[in-house]
């Protein structure tokens, strides 16, 4: 098979890592707090873990989970956490005792935080005390043994309940709920970690992490990636940065959620493994914080999403952040918008490096080298070991510049569905490649561009609109700061495009003038025939603007 992204590839960069696949996220971890004890490992609101502090805290929480009656190894510990110390903590502690990750959204309602505990049988639950009531009313339902309840100051020093600055959704404006029989944190504080009875250790083939889906197709389901699926992934990333990394000297800012598993392996894992410092942020939605925090550390390396990104670049706050230590500022979830790309590198002086991958990739399948001279709106090449063909129909190839749907081959690739085999077989074709629903074309250098999901393509008397390529059209025009579009219900024409569109405020459009400027930018068919003007449009916790919102509603 040829791979023709080779040959683009940044200089160093390996085409195959010879990988271990016994070694461990554990391994991992060890390895650092060997190398990097007493450098910075996370901060967050005020407080700083050097690896070896961190070390004793994680030890603390596996051996707060021995403790716990009818609870062993590959048992499921969902972890419903924003982006605090205790997350991290709970994270690889749970590993520590040989037992399994459940990552979940905070913010889930009780019916899709009933499914995932249910769905994945987790047997404790750790919350944050302003989220405990979701749970509470559920709890006769699910079959959670054990709880434990973590307050925002629980790391901090802080009195408990107190408002910490730049914590908007997880203050007093959210009481503590009571769960009955729950644990508090300082419970795990008081746990003797030489008290830990290391279980057989965790192998590349365990399971390390039931990563649930976004559910845009319907009720969520449980990516099961292995210690093997995660260390390959943070192999395969950190090859590809490592002319730029400096082991123990990279400081990254962590605005989207861990639990989301696009931070959870490019912040969290990859950092660790290479002995960084994860500057942690509680609510990428309060900018003014966020870009606070910006000025106080000399970073080195950001991720984000188009929302993220274009939040920040309309703040004023913006341009007097140090942007000289910048190495990485990268971009996954959504596609990013060219004005937003460009704006962002007429303020910082870099570009949004633009990548691609899913739960069911640990997730990174692509990126872009770093030796790219200005942003080029493609996903980037096949990270090493990885393998991606474009096919019609899941099953043949099309040549390049022709439309077809991203199949991946890779050590990064999930196992399978938990207790889903019908939809396991479904995703994966008869020569092992993982069928992602995305669509995308690659160019001769190997450089992929996401079209868009298969199930959001719009069907106007049988041409194809791609509802990516309306929305970073019309985000070109200066009065718009946000975009989406989908297909909505025609009787001439099957179905018709229909745009929502955010303007900057002071700024008035109407629909004939977002038609006029269309037109010339796109074919006659791809002009909206319905616009929507709103304040805001509906987005994940992650800031991934969500369009199956938009076609319910």
């Amino acid at each position: 098979m040829e791979k023709p992204w080779l040959s683009a590839y940044p200089p160093g960069v390996p085409a195959v890592l010879d990988l271990d696949p016994t070694e461990s996220v554990l391994d991992i971890l060890d390895q650092a707090v060997a190398r990097h004890g007493d450098r910075p490992a996370f901060s967050n609101l005020g407080r700083t873990l050097t690896y070896r502090e961190f070390d004793v805290l994680q030890r603390r929480f596996a051996t707060w989970l021995q403790g716990l009656p009818g609870v062993g190894p590959g048992d499921r510990v969902a972890i419903m956490l924003p982006n605090l110390l205790q997350y991290p903590v709970a994270l690889f502690g749970t590993w520590r005792a040989g037992m399994v990750v459940v990552n979940v959204n905070p913010m889930y309602t009780a019916p899709e935080l009933e499914h995932q505990l249910n769905d994945s049988g987790a047997t404790v639950l750790v919350v944050l005390g302003q989220r405990a009531g979701v749970y509470a009313g559920i709890r006769e339902r699910v079959g959670v043994r054990h709880v434990l309840v973590t307050e925002v100051g629980d790391l901090l020093g802080f009195p408990r309940g107190l408002l910490v600055n730049g914590v908007m959704r997880y203050g007093r404006r959210m009481p503590v709920h009571h769960v009955p029989g729950a644990a508090r944190w300082p419970a795990v504080a008081g746990c003797d970690p030489d008290d830990f009875r290391q279980p057989a250790p965790p192998t590349g083939s365990d399971l390390a992490c039931l990563q649930y889906t976004g559910g845009t197709t319907g009720r969520s389901r449980g990516a099961m990636l292995t210690h093997a699926n995660l260390v390959a992934n943070i192999r395969q990333i950190n090859s590809w940065f490592a002319a730029e990394r400096v082991d123990g000297q990279e400081i990254m800012v962590t605005p989207l959620p861990l639990y989301h598993v696009y931070a959870l392996m490019c912040n969290c894992l990859c950092y660790v493994a290479t002995g960084g410092h994860n500057v942690l942020i509680t609510d990428p939605r309060n900018i003014k914080a966020l870009i606070a925090e910006l000025k106080r550390w000399p970073f080195t390396a950001i991720t984000g999403v188009n929302t993220l990104y274009q939040a920040l670049v309309e703040h004023p706050d913006l341009p007097g952040v140090d942007f000289s230590t910048l190495k990485i500022a990268s971009a996954g979830g959504m596609a990013v918008m060219p004005a937003t790309a460009r704006r962002w590198m007429e303020i910082t002086g870099h570009m949004i490096l633009e990548g691609y991958g899913l739960s069911e990739t640990s997730p990174v399948v692509t990126i872009n080298p770093l030796t790219l001279k200005e942003w080029n709106g493609s996903i980037g090449l096949p990270v090493p070991n990885t393998v991606v063909v474009l096919r019609a129909e899941g099953v043949t190839d099309v040549p390049p510049g022709e439309a077809g749907e991203i199949c991946v081959q890779g050590p990064q690739v999930m196992s399978g569905y938990w207790n889903d085999s019908a939809a396991t077989a479904s995703a994966m074709t008869e020569d092992g490649f993982l069928r992602t629903g995305d669509v995308a074309v690659m160019d001769e250098q190997g450089y992929f561009r996401i079209v868009d999901r298969m199930k959001d393509m719009i069907d106007v008397s049988g041409l194809k609109v791609y509802p990516n390529e309306v929305e970073a059209a019309i985000t070109h025009h200066p009065a718009v700061i946000e975009a989406a579009c989908i297909g909505v219900p025609d009787e001439r024409t099957g179905e018709a495009v229909k745009l929502f569109v955010v303007v900057r405020p002071g700024e008035t459009l109407a629909s004939d003038a977002i038609r006029d400027y269309l037109r010339g930018r796109l074919a006659p068919y791809k002009i909206p025939r319905h616009v929507e003007f709103r304040d805001t449009l509906p987005k994940s916790n992650v800031g991934k603007i969500l369009r199956r919102e938009l076609r319910e509603g």
